[in-house]
């Protein structure tokens, strides 16, 4: 194999690596703040830190266990039995199982020397179920926990070495995070040179700065009141969730796993844009962030009217305007990536999921990820005209 197609794949192997080894610090970084706050009789505090961390690493297992439920036989050639990987899923070790058997294959590829399209394909197809997964997992229970230790924080009035230490994992967390899920809608695109690093770049940024601000506000009012951040939470979370069943989603494999969907798309809504459905997401962009910064603008305005019953000892005056500029800036960013730097693309014909496409030199059949492309199809609009499209007429499956 040439120099330079070697270096990348060892390059995606790294990525993999530094991507579990982050998952496993902001683990250890939340068990060890759960412990510091029992050893400190804060047994409230502890019980939230880990009811956010069951929650939602109960939601990943699932995740993984109707994939790899829904996938077609024979696609996982060797793997443990289906008792051994149900009781993986059971103990949460699915998502560990994932990103080993990822490593497994990619150390495999770029061990060749002239690897197989199908090895090829089988590694995409494994990393961009992490990718997802990884996502899943930022919003359900990252985000939250940076959100819960900020609140901690500002209502104590000081930060403990553990809860800095939480709060740098979980920034660490959410940034790979974004820019793993790009890179994986990247992988998706029929033409990867559609998309630069530079956009990868930018794309992170506005999500970044668009995020710390919700973030910011969040924590204000839970620090505040609360006992009513979960009537918020909540509330907001069901009108969301009624968004994302108008839009008529249909990502997971049943009627069931499509509502276990459907409750995470409105849980990551709540913090920020995520696009479920296919077509101009303009408007429902616009309003989406509409919703949100009228909802951060409230509580913000509720915790300046009550101002005095935080401590003295946090900076919240100057936070405040820099959560100001970080939107403006973030919302430059989105503005100019949209303009400038998002691609239309010619997609193929949908393919079911996992199925194998007839690859025209090696008439091998090929591993495709039909979660990760259908969530690319959405975020990169089509080009207007559909009907100079080489591939019409073309069989449904075929690469």
């Amino acid at each position: 194999m040439p120099w330079l197609p070697r270096a990348a794949l060892l390059w995606d192997v790294v990525l993999g690596f530094l991507g579990t080894a982050a998952f496993l610090i902001d683990l250890g970084a939340d068990l060890w703040a759960a412990g510091q706050y029992v050893l400190s009789g804060r047994y409230l505090w502890a019980a939230l830190v880990l009811a956010l961390l069951g929650l939602a690493s109960v939601a990943l297992q699932l995740f993984s266990w109707v994939w790899l439920r829904a996938d077609p036989a024979g696609l996982h050639a060797p793997q443990p039995p289906g008792r051994c990987l149900a009781l993986l899923h059971v103990l949460q070790l699915g998502y560990l199982y994932r990103c080993v058997q990822g490593l497994q294959q990619g150390l495999l590829v770029w061990q060749q020397e002239a690897p197989s399209e199908f090895d090829l394909a089988y590694a995409d197809f494994l990393t961009l179920d992490i990718s997802m997964l990884r996502l899943f997992e930022t919003f359900l229970e990252t985000t939250p926990q940076l959100t819960l230790v900020l609140a901690i924080v500002l209502q104590s009035g000081r930060a403990e070495s553990y809860q800095w230490v939480g709060i740098c994992t979980s920034f660490v967390g959410i940034s790979w995070a974004l820019l793993d899920y790009h890179r994986a809608l990247r992988a998706c695109l029929p033409s990867k040179s559609l998309l630069g690093l530079g956009s990868s770049v930018v794309y992170f940024l506005w999500n970044l700065l668009l995020l710390w601000p919700r973030v910011l506000a969040v924590a204000l009012f839970s620090a505040l009141f609360p006992r009513y951040v979960a009537l918020h939470f909540v509330g907001l979370w069901l009108v969301l969730l009624f968004w994302v069943w108008l839009q008529g989603t249909d990502f997971m494999p049943g009627a069931c796993s499509e509502w276990l969907y459907r409750a995470t798309v409105a849980t990551i809504l709540y913090f920020c844009w995520f696009n479920v459905a296919e077509g101009r997401t303009r408007g429902r962009a616009a309003i989406h962030l509409a919703f949100l910064l009228g909802d951060s603008v409230l509580m913000v305005v509720a915790w300046w009217t009550h101002i005095p019953w935080l401590p003295s000892g946090i900076p919240v005056r100057m936070l405040l305007p820099a959560s100001g500029i970080c939107f403006l800036l973030g919302l430059a960013l989105r503005l100019a990536y949209y303009h400038w730097l998002h691609p239309s693309c010619r997609w193929e014909p949908d393919r079911v999921d996992g199925t194998q496409g007839l690859h025209p030199v090696e008439r091998r059949r090929l591993p495709h990820n039909r979660r990760m492309a259908q969530l690319a199809r959405r975020f990169f609009p089509r080009v207007r005209d559909e009907a100079a499209l080489p591939w019409k007429g073309d069989v449904n499956g075929v690469l």
